[in-house]
């Protein structure tokens, strides 16, 4: 089973920077691709972010394009979000999670089987 621990968020205004980072217990044929979704209240959960941890390949939403940069490194088994120029329409629950494979599309939450605890992001204006 592999087990996800994020951390790095926190309270910010607009503009600021954060960066998250996600543990990963192991790395196995369930964790090929790591993810990163976020969840506002009374919304549903988004995918922002994914990478294939092999190769680096990066996936990405259009609303965080230019701002946000997932990263990995597998040494230490992390997976990073840096988020820039963060907007208060970023204010979310982030989550990690880990994939064997994308199927339907990266951004889809039931491609993911495990998940992290999450971590809180606020920006204020």
């Amino acid at each position: 089973q592999v087990q996800l621990v994020e951390s790095g968020g926190g309270s910010v205004q607009a503009g600021g920077s954060l960066r998250l980072s996600c543990v990963v217990s192991e790395y196995t044929s369930s964790s090929v691709f790591m993810g990163w979704f976020r969840q506002a209240p009374g919304k549903e959960r988004e995918g922002v972010a994914s990478i294939h941890t092999p190769n680096g390949r990066t996936y990405y939403t259009d609303s965080v394009k230019d701002r946000f940069t997932i990263s990995r490194d597998n040494i230490k088994r992390t997976v990073y979000l840096q988020m820039n120029n963060l907007q208060p329409d970023d204010t979310a629950m982030y989550y990690c999670a880990a994939a064997p494979y994308l199927g339907s599309g990266w951004y889809k939450s039931q491609v993911y089987k495990y998940w992290g605890q999450g971590t809180q992001v606020t920006v204020s204006s």
